[in-house]
């Protein structure tokens, strides 16, 4: 159930907001909730996203929707209609917007009685600690950021202003966080990169000298471990997009604007360029690099560097998605062509084969 605001906000606030132009209402109605098309009420705004949502849409008793003006004229007549280039985008502002009014109301920073915070932390105005929560000696923490119960944050890390970590979120010593981060539950960042040296008498640790540095507007999901570099540090760059357990290896470095799905596995030293889009439970080996704008199906194992932009498909190796599709077409044919060849073996007088 969509939470109502505070305070109403009119379709001329919303206008101002998206840039989106007002067609069929009046600009000072106002609505309490952004809603699905399914759930939303008339005193909720909805999106149409596309025309494969049409007809709800056209069910729905939303009071305004965010659209696109080819699709508006299929709407009912006396729908508020939004109307935007990018209703997607409209809404992704609207629910920042929203969630902002939805949050607690701003004051002097409040410090739980349970959250332990060192006498040398600097600590920015308008910050919520939450009990359980740690802070260590010389960690630096940006004005109107939230740290749930339970984080910890490492000696001398710092986090940049506007972040919000969840609970039991952990920095390590040193690590740096830009601005406007989401950290959510669980998630570790900093720990030790897996390097180990053989020798006769077993594994000797390497130890793990570098960092991890975090550009601004970064989302990282719950779950996430990023490690921290042996020697230079692991870098994920602004407006990078993590979903939830994804592994990033040390000395990893991720351009700005990369996206990342579920369960990714990316091995020390691996080279994401930017604006990167990676597939849910890809597996990138290390020491290999992508280039800047690289798409990576779902569940496909890359162990070569990639330098051409494309969509890359499959397991066994990594190869162009036209080419994945050709050579998925052909396995599905084996079986087939299997009984032709022993067919074809057995009239020129082959051997048996043996299988």
């Amino acid at each position: 159930m969509h939470a109502p605001l505070p305070r109403p906000v009119t379709a001329a606030e919303v206008s101002a907001r998206t840039g989106a132009l007002i067609q069929g209402g009046d600009p000072q109605r106002s609505f309490v909730s952004l809603a699905s098309l399914e759930s939303a009420a008339p005193d909720s705004i909805a999106f149409l996203a596309g025309r494969k949502y049409l007809s709800a849409a056209q069910a729905s008793r939303a009071g305004a929707m965010l659209v696109t003006q080819a699709l508006a004229d299929q709407l009912p007549g006396d729908l508020l209609k939004l109307i935007t280039p990018d209703p997607y985008l409209a809404y992704a502002q609207l629910s920042q917007w929203f969630e902002a009014m939805l949050a607690a109301p701003a004051g002097a920073a409040l410090i739980h009685p349970l959250a332990v915070v060192a006498s040398d932390a600097q600590i920015g105005v308008d910050c919520r600690i939450d009990a359980g929560a740690v802070v260590a000696s010389g960690a630096v923490i940006g004005a109107h950021s939230t740290l749930g119960a339970g984080v910890s944050i490492g000696a001398g890390a710092q986090v940049g202003e506007g972040s919000v970590l969840h609970p039991r979120v952990t920095l390590y010593a040193g690590v740096t966080l830009g601005a406007r981060a989401i950290v959510h539950a669980g998630t570790v960042i900093g720990a030790d990169g897996f390097g180990f040296a053989p020798s006769a008498k077993g594994w000797v640790k390497i130890a793990q000298l570098g960092s991890v540095t975090i550009g601004d507007d970064v989302e990282i999901g719950a779950n996430c471990t990023i490690d921290r570099g042996a020697l230079d540090d692991t870098i994920i760059g602004s407006g990078c997009k993590l979903d939830n357990q994804v592994q990033v290896g040390h000395n990893v470095r991720i351009g700005a604007g990369t996206a990342i799905a579920g369960c990714v596995g990316i091995a020390g030293s691996a080279v994401i360029g930017e604006r990167c889009m990676i597939g849910g439970g890809v597996g990138i080996a290390g020491h290999i690099s992508l280039c800047d704008g690289a798409i990576i199906g779902g569940m496909t194992l890359v162990e070569r560097s990639i330098d051409t932009p494309g969509f890359y498909t499959g397991a066994w190796p990594v190869q162009t998605h036209m080419q994945w599709e050709r050579t998925a077409a052909t396995l599905k044919q084996l079986p087939q062509l299997r009984q032709r060849l022993r067919a074809l073996a057995a009239r020129i007088g082959l051997p048996k084969d043996p299988s």
